[in-house]
């Protein structure tokens, strides 16, 4: 069997406080933390810590689907009703196809343990071979969703011809269809 494909994730924070160094970025290594549990196959990550700016979040996402081939982009914070929070708005707009179930599910995970989580706007898109994936800013509130979604993420990567993700199995199963 072959090594498998290094897979290339690009974590990016969008926070107007943190990208001015006024406040810790806790969400981006929140994701990190996440990805080190639950990916057993070989990964980096590219992390990019930005303002709420509907343009350079898009810019920033595009830079890496684009140019660094990211798989996964896992964004955390911007997901709110304020009016700069404006993540799933950029994410829509780089994106050929939405995913709505990613943001259905991880709000259904959420209003399990806080009844704001209906304020939250995650979704998730697809942009070439890439997942993008929007997360909410708080720590906690990143590993529950994440724990909602996943499983199914290994294999919509497969099916958008990215590298094959192998999971944590004693942490987390990778659902994939048996083959016949």
């Amino acid at each position: 069997m072959s090594k498998p494909e290094k897979a290339k994730i690009g974590v990016i924070t969008v926070s107007d406080r943190a990208s001015r160094g006024e406040y810790e970025d806790l969400g981006g290594p929140a994701i990190e933390r996440y990805l080190e549990e639950v990916l057993e196959s070989p990964y980096e990550t590219t992390k990019k810590i930005i303002s709420d700016d509907q343009k350079l979040i898009e810019e920033t996402i595009i830079e890496l689907c684009d140019s660094e081939n990211c798989a996964l982009v896992v964004t955390t914070g911007g997901t709110g009703p304020a009016d700069r929070d404006v993540t799933p708005e950029a994410t829509e707009s780089v994106c050929q196809k939405m995913m709505p179930g990613f943001g259905e599910l991880m709000r259904q995970v959420s209003l399990e343990t806080v009844p704001t989580a209906i304020l939250s706007r995650q979704t998730a898109g697809i942009r070439n071979q890439s997942l993008i994936v929007n997360l909410p800013g708080k720590p906690k509130a990143i590993a529950e969703c994440l724990d909602g979604v996943f499983a199914a993420i290994p294999y919509c990567i497969d099916l958008i011809e990215g590298p094959y993700l192998v999971t944590n199995e004693s942490r987390f199963v990778g659902f994939r269809p048996k083959k016949k």
